[in-house]
């Protein structure tokens, strides 16, 4: 079956965070316009219909006509689907009763920090890194250590004598590492994460890895779980159908724990916790019969990327940029205009019209720079790309 993700589906009036939310977007300082000529490229969220399968498993759920109290420990077929998936896609055994279910991957980095360190640890991140790393930890009263990533020629890599003297330091508890990484689109390969997770055993130092973006990899790029390559005892892993699938507002991550004293401690932190029926229904469909989706997906992804480098050289010359090895995000340096962060958001997010992420947002040290999220048809992608054009010329 051939899909179509060239087809634009209005999404406004939808309670869309992405298109929907103009108010909140300008009171919290995101931009001063938001209409409904706006072309909104912010969020990490597609503009592309689910999988058939998952609107087939949906409907057919709603045709059930209750929707009372539901767990998703009472269905084999809901471990068999994740566990199966992950197997065959990567080649990681997974055990049912290593999975806890968590609604949301931010939802469970809060859960973390609080069931596994103290007000006033130091919990070490990986700058510039996805904004609600930071809020996880300053909003729980613990604290931030950067391990800045090394910045070469936008292809970013890790410091890490800086990260392993960050680790000896006994106030240091935790690392979250995200992989691949939002925004800057590495896929940490086999080498890069034994390293991490040899630093944080030897230094007892747990490692919370973050891998939700894990199959949304360029076509030609291959994702490397850290269960692949290290003992992970004294890891967590989170997953999720939310970001592969399009169905983010369903609430449904799974959050791996090998070790059974870490798993009871997150457990009771994060108390009674189900997916909802269609929750449970989509993550089923999804991972028994939409491969064929993601990889045509993945294809049209790329050649989004294709359309962007386009322009990047022949419109936006002053810009760099590498293309990411995973993710469907951009990561854009906008320093060779020699503008002020300032003057380059008013003449992105004011004079086009085009809502991005700033870069300040990712970590001192990027306010150069701005994020994209590429997942929306090509026509809207490029209307947006010639109003940012129209700017810079």
């Amino acid at each position: 079956m051939q899909y179509n993700f060239d087809e634009i589906i209005n999404r406004r009036g939808t309670n869309s965070i992405k298109w929907d939310a103009g108010d909140l977007l300008k009171k919290i300082g995101i931009t001063e316009r938001f209409d409904e000529q706006t072309i909104s490229l912010w969020v990490a969220d597609m503009d592309f219909a689910c999988p058939p399968a998952v609107l087939a498993a949906l409907r057919k759920k709603i045709d059930q006509r209750m929707f009372g109290y539901t767990a998703h420990y009472t269905s084999p077929d809901y471990y068999g689907a994740l566990i199966n998936w992950f197997s065959r896609r990567m080649n990681w055994k997974i055990h049912p009763e290593e999975i806890v279910y968590c609604p949301g991957t931010v939802h469970a980095l809060n859960v973390a920090v609080r069931a596994f360190t103290k007000p006033g640890d130091g919990i070490i991140i990986q700058r510039p890194v996805y904004a609600p790393f930071t809020k996880a930890i300053e909003e729980n009263n613990r604290n931030v250590v950067n391990n800045e990533l090394i910045n070469a020629d936008c292809y970013y890599t890790m410091d890490f004598a800086d990260l392993e003297e960050k680790a000896k330091d006994l106030k240091n508890t935790m690392m979250i590492l995200c992989s691949p990484h939002n925004p800057v689109g590495r896929i940490w390969n086999a080498d890069e994460l034994r390293r991490i997770a040899q630093i944080c055993r030897e230094n007892n130092v747990l490692l919370i890895a973050d891998e939700i973006h894990g199959d949304l990899i360029r076509c030609d790029q291959t994702f490397t779980s850290i269960a692949n390559v290290a003992d992970t005892d004294n890891i967590v892993i989170g997953t999720a159908i939310n970001k592969t699938f399009n169905v983010a507002g369903l609430h449904v991550s799974n959050i791996v724990i090998k070790n059974k004293e870490l798993r009871e401690k997150f457990q009771n932190t994060l108390g009674m916790a189900s997916p909802s029926p269609f929750g449970i229904a989509t993550l089923i469909a999804a991972y028994n019969e939409s491969e064929d989706w993601l990889e045509q997906l993945k294809v049209y992804i790329d050649g989004n990327f294709d359309l962007l480098e386009k322009y990047l050289a022949e419109k936006l010359t002053k810009v760099k940029y590498r293309r990411p090895e995973g993710t469907y995000m951009a990561w854009l340096d906008f320093s060779g205009y020699g503008l002020s962060p300032e003057e380059v958001h008013k003449k992105i997010y004011v004079d086009a019209n085009v809502t991005l992420e700033d870069g300040k947002v990712f970590g001192k040290g990027s306010e150069h720079f701005q994020r994209i999220c590429l997942p929306s048809p090509g026509p809207l992608l490029k209307e947006a790309l010639d109003r940012i054009v129209k700017q810079f010329e």
